[in-house]
């Protein structure tokens, strides 16, 4: 009986031993993976990994991992000469397989979701126009235009969102006002109605839809084959 415990109290000690010597290899490893991760076209202030599943050490040596978890903030990129900022991104990668050398990685799929503030929808639109929430999850876009004899004329409009392509946001006013006068409707659309391409992610990854809420425009990201780095 004496030995049996001393056996179990060996094990339990060896157990916890290979349990902090893979939490420690898996937090090496998110640390070595925040700094490969690419971005297309532009760059992110900062990158985050979680690596799911239990343990690290078996999943490493198959270079096979179950889920992946990405978080990405402040990605910047530009879209029709003007700047487009990503506010933060978290996307769930799942089986993940990694290349030699672990110098790039790839997931066979992925699912998450973006936030872009209103505040940042107004810099990658046109000048003189602003983005705000609107109601029943559309925005409000504020534009002005100067026609002549008239002047400065600024009107605000219901516009909806969506995705087009799977890498751009439209938006779009419902109805512009034109109250008589000819060509302000044209006029205020040039302005209120824009495509942006959000260029910036990972490859494979892709825009789904959107909605506009109080915080910003939420889009869900999907892909398949994402590439994490290269």
């Amino acid at each position: 009986m004496r030995a049996l415990r001393i056996l179990l109290v060996i094990a339990v000690v060896l157990g916890g031993l290979f349990v902090v010597a893979d939490r420690i290899a898996v937090n090496m490893a998110e640390s070595e993976a925040s700094d490969r991760i690419k971005v297309q076209e532009g760059s992110a202030d900062s990158t985050d990994v979680s690596i799911k599943g239990f343990p690290f050490l078996t999943q490493a040596l198959s270079k096979e991992f179950d889920e992946v978890e990405i978080k990405l903030t402040g990605i910047e990129t530009r879209a029709a000469g003007r700047p487009v900022r990503i506010d933060e991104m978290t996307a769930d990668l799942f089986d993940v397989r990694v290349g030699e050398g672990y110098s790039t990685a790839t997931a066979e799929r992925a699912e998450g979701t973006a936030r872009i503030t209103y505040a940042d929808l107004t810099k990658a639109a046109d000048d003189d126009v602003t983005v705000a929430y609107g109601e029943n999850g559309k925005v409000k876009v504020t534009g002005s235009v100067t026609l002549p004899l008239l002047g400065k004329i600024t009107r605000s409009v219901v516009s909806t969102v969506s995705i087009v392509g799977g890498d751009t946001i439209r938006v779009r006013a419902v109805k512009v006002p034109g109250e008589g006068i000819p060509g302000l409707e044209g006029e205020i659309r040039k302005k209120t109605d824009f495509d942006r391409k959000l260029g910036g992610l990972p490859a494979g990854l892709m825009l789904e839809k959107v909605e506009a809420t109080p915080e910003g425009v939420a889009i869900t990201v999907t892909g398949k084959d994402v590439s994490l780095a290269g």
